[in-house]
C-alpha cells in the first residue's frame, strides 16, 4: 500500500518510538546528525541522539511555539543523517510533502503512517509506534533501506542493532504477537476499503469539515499556519473575547458524547485527533456541537 521498494526491509520491534529515538542514533550517529525541531517528540529524539554524537538542529519552529513546519533550510552534506517528525500530535502540524535531502533522511511517522501517500524511496528509514493508525501500543515498526545496515557505526548490544532484527525477520526474540496480529488485521481492513488513496481521501474530508468550521465559527480559531495543518490532530482554541467559555464548551461536548478533545497542557484549548479509524460522523457531531454553541453565545 505504500509501494515500498524491494531494497527496503520491514521490522517489528517491542516498545514504541521513544525506544527508537536512541536506537536510531546508536546505530547511525557516528559524528554528527541533523534534526528538525518541530515539537515535543522532536526534542525527545534530539535529547537521546546527543548521547551518541553531535546534533545540529538545522531548523526549528520553536520560535513561534511550533505552529508551523520549517521550510527552505539548508541541509549540511556532512551529516550522518537528517531526522524529522512527520506529524506533531501536540501542536497539530504535519509535513504534507516528502522533502528531498542530500543525506539519509529518517522520519518518525508514528502518528500519520498510512494516513496519506508517502514516497518511501526518499527515506533511508521510516519508523514509529503503531498505536495511532496500526495497532495497540506495544509494537513499533521500522522500514529500513538495506544499505543503511552498512552504515551502522558501532558495536552494539544485540537487541539494539537493527541488523539483528532484519536478519532474523523480527523474531530474534519473541515479538509482541498480539499487536502484530491486530496490525495485520488493520492492514487487511485498509486494503479492503481501497488502500492509502481512499483513507487519504477520507482523512482530508474529515479535516476539511472541522477546519472549515473552525475558520467560519466566530467562537473558535485555529492555532497553526493553515498550510501546515495536520490531518490527524486538529488543534483549536476559543477566539479572543470568548476564552472564558472554554469550560462550558467542554461540558457541552461531553453532553453530546464527545470525549478526549482537551488540548495538551502545552497548548491548551482543544484537540480533535482524527486518526484513520475515526469515522466522519464523529467529526460531524463535533461540528454540530460547535455550531450550536456559537448560536447560543456569539455576540
Amino acid at each position: 500500500m505504500l509501494a515500498i521498494p524491494d531494497n527496503y526491509r520491514i521490522v517489528y520491534l517491542g516498545g514504541g518510538a521513544s525506544t527508537l529515538f536512541y536506537e536510531v542514533a546508536a546505530n547511525f550517529l557516528g559524528r554528527k546528525a541533523g534534526y528538525v525541531n518541530t515539537g515535543v517528540w522532536s526534542k525527545k529524539a534530539i535529547k537521546e541522539a546527543k548521547r551518541y554524537g553531535e546534533v545540529e538542529v538545522v531548523a526549528s519552529s520553536e520560535d513561534r511555539n511550533f505552529t508551523y513546519i520549517p521550510k527552505g533550510f539548508a541541509v549540511p552534506a556532512d551529516l550522518d543523517y537528517l531526522h524529522i517528525t512527520s506529524n506533531n500530535t501536540i501542536y497539530g502540524t504535519e509535513y504534507h510533502e516528502d522533502i528531498s535531502s542530500p543525506v539519509p533522511l529518517i522520519a518518525d511517522m508514528s502518528s500519520d503512517i498510512l494516513s496519506r501517500p508517502v514516497d518511501v524511496s526518499k527515506y533511508a528509514m521510516i519508523y514509529g509506534g503503531a498505536q495511532k493508525n496500526l495497532a495497540p501500543a506495544g509494537v513499533a515498526f521500522a522500514i529500513i533501506r538495506e544499505d543503511m545496515l552498512d552504515r551502522i557505526v558501532r558495536d552494539l548490544p544485540t537487541m539494539v542493532s537493527f541488523r539483528t532484527h532484519v536478519e532474523n525477520n523480527s523474531m530474534f526474540n519473541t515479538p509482541p504477537v498480539f499487536p502484530i496480529y491486530v496490525l495485520m488485521e488493520t492492514l487487511r481492513w485498509l486494503k479492503s476499503i481501497g488502500g492509502v488513496g481512499e483513507i487519504f481521501r477520507r482523512n482530508r474530508e474529515k479535516a476539511a469539515l472541522l477546519y472549515d468550521e473552525i475558520d467560519r465559527n466566530p467562537l473558535f480559531r485555529g492555532t497553526v499556519e493553515k498550510e501546515d495543518r495536520s490531518l490527524m490532530n486538529i488543534c483549536f482554541v476559543m477566539a479572543d473575547g470568548y476564552e472564558e467559555l472554554a469550560p462550558e464548551f467542554m461540558e457541552a461536548a461531553k453532553a453530546r458524547g464527545i470525549v478526549g478533545i482537551k488540548g495538551h497542557r502545552l497548548v491548551g484549548g482543544f484537540r480533535a485527533s482524527c486518526y484513520n479509524a475515526l469515522p466522519a460522523e464523529s467529526v460531524r457531531v463535533l461540528v454540530e456541537c460547535m455550531q450550536e454553541f456559537a448560536a447560543k453565545h456569539a455576540k
